[in-house]
């Protein structure tokens, strides 16, 4: 891959993947809006189902540009897991103010031994079911699974660092939403743009032998450093 095809398919990835993330996002942060303080059992479902939406179009975005760079690549299989682990990630994220009342009169060391385990299984969730796939076509695609965490870390950092001095108690469901989705917009740039110089580094490793196109043919080079011949 020369330089201007990764400076290509770099920004590529950033406006497609930037715009998908945003669109899905939307949907979240306007149903959040509207379920605050709606039951547990009102806002959790909605909440899980927003989630799906997102991921779905956050893997839509990112296999329409996988699919040029990734030939065979199984896009819709990309997609569903992509949304998938989304579901899982808003399942973990709930987890603290839903049984709030459980965890509430843990001590300090008790809820960090709790948290901890819980942020690294939310901020790896998405990249882990997307390595499950990447691993078939690209080489080190474990290290997918790091930059997504890194993404989403620095992501959902720039998001609060926008939102919190900007939402009050008592503002305008509007204002809220708002708020949310030019924090999301943020979020979703920060986030491909981590992901995406990721991927770029992943591509300019050799292909992995492990690929959907099955056994090395004539001429490639085996595990072993032997030559395959016709």
């Amino acid at each position: 891959m020369t330089a201007m095809s990764r400076r290509h398919l770099l920004l590529t990835w950033v406006i497609v993947v930037t715009a998908a993330e945003f669109l899905g996002f939307a949907v979240p942060a306007t149903v959040g809006a509207v379920t605050a303080g709606a039951p547990a059992r009102v806002a959790v479902p909605a909440l899980l189902l927003a989630g799906a939406v997102e991921g779905a179009m956050l893997g839509t975005g990112q296999a329409l540009v996988l699919w040029s760079a990734l030939p065979g690549m199984p896009a819709r299989r990309w997609v569903s897991v992509t949304s998938a682990a989304a579901v899982v990630a808003y399942a973990i994220g709930m987890l603290p103010s839903t049984f709030v009342g459980v965890w509430g009169d843990w001590p300090p060391v008790a809820v960090a031994a709790a948290a901890v385990p819980l942020a690294v299984a939310l901020l790896a969730s998405i990249g882990t079911a997307q390595w499950l796939i990447l691993r078939r076509h690209v080489r080190r695609a474990g290290r997918w699974i790091i930059a997504t965490a890194v993404a989403w870390t620095v992501g959902l950092a720039v998001f609060l660092a926008f939102t919190m001095p900007l939402w009050r108690p008592g503002q305008p469901r509007s204002a809220v939403i708002a708020v949310g989705l030019a924090g999301g917009l943020l979020m979703a740039m920060t986030t491909s743009g981590v992901t995406g110089w990721a991927l770029i580094r992943l591509l300019a490793e050799p292909r992995s032998m492990a690929s959907t196109t099955g056994s090395p043919g004539p001429g490639q080079r085996l595990r072993d450093g032997r030559t395959l011949q016709a």
